[in-house]
């Protein structure tokens, strides 16, 4: 018997894998090896590879360089990111301060929403940013003080890379809301607006596929699919929660998408 929502066998002409991209496609932009075989052969399957990610640091060209590099053809229409999610939340003319990278920059300009370096801001949009420092933090922080609404790309605590884990956009954040007192509403995976992206970009999902379960098979759990964890990201080293049991668990991408299509 199937998993619910999969189709019979796990792939059709109507087929939809919602695919993450950091730690089941790349680490730190560096293609994890057998991804771009298993894109391959879910597509030559039948199935729709949609990549949704919670990284809003990079613009929407750069992840199609990167998708590129790890030897994957793509466009803009298989692409969802948080910063899309975020910048969703936002009505066409208003404004917005970024603690954040080009991504969201971005995402919020194609909105129609005007990005502002200073006050006053209709909202603060927090994401991914090497550039995370005191100034900023007290920037963000007083602007939602001052009634900015306060919105966050996503919680993930953890950024992975073929080194180590490093702090990811939910440290930033809790920074954020820590200094001031208050608290985000959050767009990326699992949360409403990227489950809203996914739906209005997809007729059906018949997979997640993710390396974090709190936020990938959360998300599972909102579209009503199965879970597929792969262990090429932040679940390598054993540390991070599985609070969402996987209905599949695989070491990578390929071995995942080899053992399902029986290929």
């Amino acid at each position: 018997m199937n998993p619910p929502g999969v189709g019979d066998p796990w792939a059709s002409d109507r087929s939809t894998w919602i695919v993450d991209l950091d730690g089941v496609v790349w680490l730190a932009g560096e293609p994890i090896p057998g991804s771009a075989r298993a894109v391959e052969l879910l597509r030559s399957s039948g199935v729709r590879v949609v990549f949704a990610t919670n990284n809003a640091a990079p613009t929407v060209a750069e992840l199609l360089a990167r998708l590129d590099k790890a030897g994957i053809d793509a466009d803009r229409a298989d692409l969802l990111t948080s910063a899309q999610a975020a910048a969703s939340m936002l009505e066409p003319g208003t404004t917005a301060f970024p603690c954040a990278q080009g991504g969201v920059v971005e995402a919020l300009t194609e909105r129609g929403v005007t990005v502002v370096d200073r006050a006053p801001a209709d909202a603060v949009v927090v994401g991914w940013t090497t550039q995370f420092d005191f100034a900023l933090l007290a920037d963000t922080a007083t602007l939602v003080r001052q009634g900015a609404r306060f919105i966050g790309t996503n919680e993930d605590a953890t950024h992975p890379t073929p080194e180590r884990l490093l702090p990811g956009s939910g440290a930033i954040l809790a920074a954020v809301a820590t200094a001031a007192q208050a608290t985000p509403e959050v767009a990326g995976k699992p949360h409403a607006p990227m489950v809203e992206l996914i739906r209005r970009r997809t007729d059906r999902v018949d997979m997640t596929v993710g390396d974090r379960p709190s936020t990938d098979g959360e998300l599972a759990r909102a579209l009503g699919a199965p879970f597929a964890l792969v262990r090429t990201g932040v679940t390598r080293d054993g540390r991070e929660p599985v609070v969402v049991q996987p209905d599949e668990d695989a070491p990578d991408l390929f071995t995942l998408a080899s053992r399902l299509l029986g290929s």
